[in-house]
């Protein structure tokens, strides 16, 4: 979908029965959104669709009752600060943004407007909130997993390929990746297995880093969630494909586009879901009052494709408890 179109999208839906229950709205409210990806991204369109929907579900109707101003950093971190201070100027009732440098942008350029964040890993060890129950301050949010789950995805990496001793794990220097790095290389050696951290700074370093990895046998890949490591996933997909490395990753999306496996949640549910965050700030509550939430369910895919074109067989147990699997 180009950019245009599911920008027309969002000002053209129609109101539905639910919206039609929903405490209604009054006035023109502006909303300030920073997203992490690039304009012409396909997951972008996805995610401002599902925030849409979830602001339709509660009255919210772009152009009607309320304005969205949007800024794309497509990953790069300079950026952020430049949109974040582009988006307060424009004087929004609320923010909403993704990934940690996002949020981090945004409470730079203001300490009053109320801020909500989404795909955000760690925002308490990253100064975001005081905590996830009384998050204080102007900013609250939804958080997608917390570190522990790199364990899993080492566990599931086992599970598929046996032989497995040696993981590269592509994080991002500073940031959720590091968390989700320290706690898979906490349970590595119990499961036999040595780990090469991989940062996810710019392409060329990701290319050069994974073909020496690959000279060795018996090796896999972990992908940890980060701004960075969501822009260049078509290139780790397709690294990976190269050098036949059996690869897990944190969102369907990966999976979609050809990873092997992914195991995490549906950050469209989180978009749907801080669009009743704004909904709720808008109407008089605050922020600091407002919990951050995390997932209560993680969806695990298979791409069959991938697995065949790797010449592996996903185990019986594996795709017994998949949500999904792409043939």
């Amino acid at each position: 979908m180009r950019r245009r179109e599911f920008i027309a999208l969002l000002g053209g839906a129609a109101t539905s029965p639910l919206t039609a229950r929903a405490q209604q709205p009054s006035g023109m409210q502006r909303i300030g959104v920073l997203i992490n990806l690039a304009a012409d991204d396909p997951e972008s369109a996805a995610r401002i669709t599902a925030f849409a929907q979830g602001l339709e579900e509660f009255g919210w109707t772009v152009g009607r009752n309320v304005r969205i101003d949007y800024r794309w950093a497509g990953g790069d971190t300079r950026r952020f600060q430049k949109y974040a201070e582009e988006l307060v100027a424009l004087a929004p009732n609320i923010l909403v943004a993704t990934a940690t440098p996002g949020v981090l942008a945004l409470q730079e350029a203001t300490n009053t407007v109320p801020i909500v964040f989404v795909g955000v890993t760690d925002p308490v060890g990253a100064g975001l909130v005081n905590s996830l129950a009384h998050p204080g301050g102007n900013t609250t949010g939804f958080t997608p997993f917390e570190f522990g789950i790199g364990v899993k995805w080492l566990e599931l990496l086992k599970q598929i390929r046996p032989d497995l001793t040696r993981v590269a794990i592509i994080r991002e220097a500073a940031g959720a990746g590091l968390g989700q790095f320290a706690a898979i290389q906490a349970v590595a050696p119990s499961l036999g297995v040595a780990i090469t951290p991989i940062d996810a700074r710019d392409p060329a370093e990701i290319e050069r880093a994974l073909k020496m990895f690959a000279h060795t046998s018996n090796g896999g890949v972990i992908v940890t969630s980060s701004p960075l490591t969501g822009v260049h996933r078509d290139l780790i997909i397709a690294l990976a494909a190269q050098y036949r490395l059996p690869a897990v990753y944190p969102f369907r999306y990966h999976a979609a586009a050809g990873g092997l496996i992914s195991y995490g949640p549906d950050l469209l549910d989180e978009y749907r879901s801080a669009a009743g965050y704004v909904h709720r700030i808008l109407n008089g509550e605050k922020p600091a009052d407002l919990p951050v939430q995390a997932p209560t369910k993680y969806k695990l895919v298979v791409n069959l494709k991938t697995a065949k074109n790797l010449g592996l067989t996903i185990p019986p147990d594996v795709l017994a408890v998949a949500e999904e699997v792409i043939e």
